[in-house]
């Protein structure tokens, strides 16, 4: 029998999910918003149900008992969202494919979670739940500064703030006790010491109940945003006895939940101390899982599928072994420099490609504004670090994205510094080199300007519909010294316009039949 399986996600995800349910036997099913009605995941399903939202639990039932489901994968995040999701699924005779509400109702609640762990011997940092600002001046006092704030309740790194000085408590608390209600329905939050120069590293796990294993370790680049910019599997930060004890410590702390699916267990290191903290634990896949499945050649959401329709893993933690270094980046639609979310009309786009470059993407030629934030991940393989660096690095330079505003060029400059070469990189080193870049693409965006505020003047085809479109045009064009520019930015353009054709081939647009 070929069950069906309801993916109750839209973009990269669904699409992730759909061609491992083709692959082996699923029939793929899915759901769509009328913001996502020409989203490239519907091309990969059977059938598809329109809904108002995806994180609905009630309407994605409702959904998969039109479609005729036997069951639905949640696709990424949601399931700290809401929290009876898995819940609810089972109780409309679905399977679920992801962890069951016990483990994500553990999972929500970081500091019973944190508690927990300390009972079972598993260190983490100094914390306390702060009901009033002058609790973190206190809880600074004996711990210093600078401090973390965050959502007890909270996921990736909405309403998180770093707190570098007592000036800076009261704003700061009141910002993330603000965000955690009104996000997350629940106003806790919680401090402890944030350590500058520590790494970001997770263990991803896979259980039945009975069983645990782990799918060894990554490391994570966060930006100053508390975005996932690259994964890196295995974590290049680790000595071989540390990594065996935060691996330990993961399947020790999935085991003693009984935890069922896949999750992600994440750590913080003190490469100063060669401490290893416990941080929190993720329910279901996450988007840095095709870093794992590139270094060992296993499908996890295969494994997702086998666990929640047949309730076994059907490995052993002596069958799992790592080939190679993996490197992701994650696309995302914003501006790189104030995160707000970017809009517009795919103009043109093209994948890299080669050896050991593969890509996740939503991603294509007059895609108009794409409701998600992360629209695509680039993902290199090799044997070696350094060839590894060098493929991602390659692929960023080859990817092309027209009219939609993305952190691309953010990437290729945080590859082009040493940070990310050497391995040395951390939250601090990645401050530091954020404002460099932030200065950099400043620079860039206004020569753009200069160079569409020189087209008007000497009227290239189509120029002024992009001038339209220009922020930055009409900051420039009250600059005094604009028309010294238009000349040499004249030169730039066609220079820049004769390299991406040569280069790339970009399809030229066809005149319209008069």
């Amino acid at each position: 029998m070929a069950y069906r399986v309801l993916i109750a996600a839209g973009g990269e995800v669904a699409i992730r999910i759909a061609r491992t349910l083709i692959e082996n036997g699923f029939t793929p099913l899915g759901v769509y918003t009328h913001t996502d009605r020409d989203s490239l995941h519907r091309k990969y399903v059977v059938e598809d149900f329109e809904i108002h939202s995806y994180e609905d639990v009630d309407e994605v039932i409702y959904a998969a008992q039109q479609l005729g489901a036997d069951g639905v994968h949640p696709g990424y995040g949601v399931l700290l969202n809401e929290s009876e999701y898995a819940e609810k699924i089972i109780r409309s005779d679905l399977v679920f494919i992801g962890p069951p509400q016990s483990m994500v109702s553990v999972a929500r609640d970081k500091i019973a979670l944190k508690t927990y762990a300390e009972k079972i011997g598993i260190p983490t940092l100094p914390w306390l739940v702060v009901e009033k600002p002058e609790d973190v001046i206190e809880f600074a006092s004996e711990y210093g500064y600078p401090l973390i704030l965050k959502p007890v309740a909270g996921k990736w790194g909405i309403g998180v703030r770093v707190v570098y000085s007592e000036g800076e408590v009261e704003d700061k608390y009141k910002y993330s006790k603000s965000i955690a209600s009104k996000f997350f329905k629940d106003p806790r939050i919680y401090v402890e010491p944030f350590i500058i120069s520590a790494k970001h590293i997770e263990v991803q796990v896979i259980g039945d109940r009975e069983k645990v294993i782990h799918f060894y370790d990554r490391e994570c680049l966060i930006s100053p945003r508390f975005r996932r910019l690259f994964t890196e599997a295995p974590s290049p930060s680790l000595k071989s006895e540390t990594r065996k004890i935060m691996l330990d410590y993961a399947v020790q702390l999935a085991r003693s939940l009984r935890y069922e699916n896949t999750g992600v267990v994440e750590f913080l290191y003190d490469p100063r101390a060669d401490k290893v903290y416990f941080v929190e634990l993720n329910p279901g896949l996450s988007p840095e899982h095709s870093a794992s499945e590139v270094i060992l050649k296993r499908d996890i959401v295969k494994k997702q599928l086998e666990i929640a329709f047949y309730k076994v893993t059907g490995l052993k933690q002596e069958e799992i072994s790592v080939d190679g270094c993996a490197i992701q980046s994650n696309i995302y639609a914003e501006n790189p420099i104030t995160g707000e979310k970017s809009n517009g009309r795919v103009e043109y786009y093209m994948e890299p490609g080669g050896p050991g470059v593969w890509v996740e993407s939503e991603l294509y030629e007059g895609l108009t504004s794409p409701p998600r934030e992360l629209v695509a991940k680039i993902i290199a393989w090799s044997v070696d670090r350094k060839t590894c660096f060098a493929r991602i690095k390659r692929a960023l330079y080859e990817v092309l994205v027209g009219g939609l505003q993305t952190n691309i060029d953010y990437l290729r400059q945080l590859l082009n510094s040493s940070v990310f070469e050497s391995g040395v990189y951390n939250f601090g080193e990645v401050e530091k080199v954020d404002r460099l870049i932030a200065s950099r693409l400043n620079e860039v965006e206004d020569l753009h300007a200069v160079v569409l505020s020189s087209l008007l003047e000497f009227d290239d085809k189509g120029a002024k519909k992009y001038v339209r479109r220009s922020k930055a045009l009409s900051s420039i064009l009250r600059g005094e010294k604009v028309s010294s520019l238009k000349r040499s930015a004249w030169h730039y353009y066609m220079a820049l316009k004769t390299t991406l054709e040569r280069h790339y081939s970009l399809p030229k647009k066809r005149e319209k039949r008069r």
